[in-house]
């Protein structure tokens, strides 16, 4: 089971997009991302630089310990107890955004309990929330259901994913950035520059 979560801990994977409409009728995009290894991050990066789009990580105040077995532990007790870690910081006005990319690795089957908080920290009612994940074979598992759920009045688009199987062979896995995937997805959406 470590083997499978550590797959998905590092594994790089994106999700959907803005339009191209709404990129260009001037609406404003959020780039929100929380990121353990890097791999989230770097992606959330590779599309701020090519949309423009703000950006807010999601951090828990407490963080997740830096050697891997711990940190797995800690998140699967976290799951476990449905817990809502604190997170660093805040939105001041997520009223101004009508596009949030949300970036985050698969854990356990969903988002780190720490990205639950974000979502249920602001009103997204008529966002539009579209999900990058980071992953190692279980895809998006249960987060796209979880997203919607915590989010009732929010539009979930069609989120991308990219497997561990996709990334440069490195121990701990890394995400080769720019990663093509992202750049033929954004082209294809008209958001590359």
């Amino acid at each position: 089971m470590k083997t499978l979560f550590l797959l998905a801990l590092f594994a790089p994977a994106l999700g959907a997009f803005s339009s191209p409409a709404l990129a260009q009728n001037g609406s404003k995009i959020l780039v929100a991302y929380f990121s353990w290894s890097g791999n989230s991050a770097a992606l959330a990066e590779q599309v701020i630089a090519a949309t423009g789009a703000d950006r807010f990580e999601i951090k828990t105040v407490a963080p997740y310990p830096n050697t891997y077995d711990e940190c797995i532990d800690v998140a699967k007790k976290e799951q476990n107890d449905n817990a809502r870690p604190a997170i660093l910081g805040g939105l001041t006005d997520v009223g101004r955004y009508d596009v949030i990319i949300l970036c985050y690795p698969n854990w356990w089957g969903t988002m780190p309990m720490g990205v639950f908080t974000f979502l249920e920290s602001y009103d997204f009612s008529g966002k539009t929330i579209y999900p990058v994940v980071t992953h190692g074979g279980s895809r998006f598992g249960s987060s796209l259901a979880d997203i919607k759920r915590l989010c009732p009045n929010a539009v979930v688009g069609d989120g991308v994913e990219v497997s561990a199987f996709d990334r440069n062979p490195s121990n701990p896995p890394t995400v080769k950035t720019p990663n093509s995937a992202v750049t033929k997805w954004l082209g294809k959406l008209g958001l590359n520059g």
